[in-house]
């Protein structure tokens, strides 16, 4: 690493803190704005709204923009320093354009592996905190909808579908318990009343009705109450909003591994979240790469065509972005690949304006 080196990598990261900042501030008064009558009508202190829940908004915030941003400041100090004809010295001197880019390697790898590190880890503490305080003061409304005509698969056979429930108290109506095997119910079981009992870690049903069909026969009897034991305990029956986006990535990977086991469907959404983690880091360098190079040419239009032209690829990548993981998350599309198309066009992308840039 040469002077030019550090000089680069200098202006690189003080131009992304500084667009981070305005970024950050930009969204916490937007976020102030949308959720004022919230936090007047609950009551909430200065000191809770800001360790209770923008603690948490910031992280999240920062980390889900990370990428762009780090493109947007490439492309501002770059087209800066083009327009002051400081690249054209450089590249006059005899440095090559690819030993010109080393510095943006190194920014990028040192910003990826941060974004790496928080979205493993601290993100997600962040998302815990966010989501928290959504819950109590934001959403309560659409939690309470949450509670009623509830089914859930507790393994490769059994399906539990609870009429009503009520979290506070860990008890529900209209309790329907299935087995099927192929396309074939083999047995059912219902409770007019079902209530957890924490010292047994069981269900507890009233009033069950049960029915054993094998083929032709079925056999029908009844017990006034009884006791099941399923792969379902309370904390499950609340169903969170984006609830993968506030576990650790270790957290992430044991709870796919447990509902694999029990057979649920639908887990490309905590697929997707998994490998978007990682995904992001490699968008920050292949974003870091094309902006070095874009912005590296002298122009008329100086740094407004530039950023201009930062926020259509921008744009596009966004687009590339949505449409992948909801083919994911909607149609099956396997969601290793889904997160990582955008990066594979724009790492082409990246490749073909390499071998055009003025060197």
């Amino acid at each position: 690493m040469t002077k030019i080196d550090w000089y680069i990598l200098r202006k690189f990261i003080g131009t992304f803190i500084y667009s981070l900042m305005i970024l950050l501030i930009i969204s916490v008064v937007i976020d102030v704005t949308e959720k004022i009558d919230d936090f007047m009508s609950n009551n909430l202190s200065f000191y809770t709204i800001v360790v209770d829940y923008y603690f948490g908004f910031i992280p999240h915030i920062a980390a889900l923009l990370f990428p762009l941003f780090i493109f947007i400041s490439v492309i501002f100090f770059t087209s800066k320093m083009a327009y002051r004809t400081e690249i054209i010295a450089i590249l006059c001197s005899g440095v090559s354009f690819r030993r010109f880019l080393r510095p943006y390697w190194v920014g990028a790898l040192l910003f990826g592996a941060i974004l790496w590190l928080g979205n493993r880890w601290t993100v997600p503490i962040a998302n815990k905190i966010r989501t928290k305080f959504e819950a109590a003061y934001v959403h309560k409304q659409k939690a309470q909808q949450n509670m009623y005509d509830k089914t859930i698969r507790v393994d490769s056979f059994t399906y539990v579908t609870f009429g009503s429930y009520d979290p506070n108290y860990k008890s529900g109506g209209n309790f329907l318990l299935e087995t099927v095997r192929g396309q074939n119910i083999m047995f059912k079981m219902k409770s007019d009343r079902v209530t957890w009992d924490s010292v047994t870690n069981m269900w507890k049903l009233d009033y069950v009705t049960m029915r054993s069909i094998n083929g032709l026969k079925e056999h029908w009897w009844s017990k006034s109450d009884t006791s099941i034991k399923l792969a379902l305990n309370p904390k499950e029956m609340y169903e969170e909003k984006n609830i993968q986006e506030a576990m650790t990535t270790p957290e992430l990977d044991r709870f796919i591994d447990r509902e694999e086991l029990r057979g649920a469907e639908g887990l490309n959404t905590f697929y997707v979240e998994k490998y978007r983690r990682t995904a992001s880091c490699g968008a920050v360098i292949i974003l870091t790469l094309i902006g070095g190079i874009i912005a590296s040419k002298k122009v008329r239009g100086g740094s407004g065509l530039h950023l201009a032209v930062g926020i259509v690829i921008s744009a596009s990548y966004i687009i590339f972005l949505q449409f992948s993981t909801v083919f994911s998350i909607k149609a099956d599309l396997n969601p290793l690949l889904a997160v990582w198309i955008p990066n594979f066009l724009f790492g082409g992308l990246a490749f073909w304006l390499y071998l055009r840039a003025p060197k």
